[in-house]
């Protein structure tokens, strides 16, 4: 148990049935009347959604124990994906479910942190950005602007995101894995 003057951003509140809610934001307010008040923006651990909540200052509130470890990405197994802890050489299967959007960016070999709860995967959690290899684009086209400088590229895990003209099959890019952001070339 913790108060709502404890909360912090990721930390992880069991609410309304003993769903997981993770702290995306909090703030603490103090009206010139009345009680003060904890306002959060709270997170959903296995949907996703987020929502607005509002607890009375000094309430008591359950955290949740997340165990969260750094796995290597090993290899896919039907809809599993297989990953290994990197201490104890465990390896753990994870639902496609679970592993949601960062299956678009995982190849073997990578680091991923895994988090669970009481021995169950909640997510699949990559670094802000990683580097992949272009497998297949199309030339850009010099005086082509209709597309706004970008053409589709498939990347090495076979997601589709958007790159400048002059990205070329092969190349090294960096990707934000939030946004399937184009971020840049990696310079070998």
């Amino acid at each position: 148990m913790a108060s709502t003057n404890d909360l912090k951003n990721g930390m992880v509140l069991k609410l309304e049935g003993g769903q997981l809610w993770s702290v995306v934001e909090f703030q603490h307010v103090k009206p010139g009347k009345g009680p003060a008040f904890v306002r959060t923006k709270l997170k959903n651990v296995l949907s996703g959604k987020v929502v607005d909540k509002t607890f009375n200052a000094g309430v008591k509130v359950e955290t949740a124990t997340v165990d969260k470890r750094d796995m290597q990405f090993s290899y896919m197994d039907g809809d599993y994906f297989v990953f290994m802890d990197m201490e104890t050489y465990d390896q753990l299967m994870v639902d496609r479910k679970a592993v949601g959007d960062a299956a678009n960016f995982l190849i073997e070999g990578f680091t991923a942190t895994v988090a669970q709860h009481e021995g169950e995967v909640l997510f699949v959690e990559l670094p802000a950005a990683v580097e992949l290899t272009v497998q297949e684009t199309e030339p850009g086209v010099q005086g082509d602007r209709s597309t706004g400088g970008t053409k589709p590229a498939t990347l090495e895990t076979g997601h589709q995101i958007q790159v400048p003209l002059f990205i070329t099959t092969g190349e090294k890019i960096k990707v934000d894995t939030r946004t399937s952001d184009y971020l840049g070339r990696v310079n070998s």
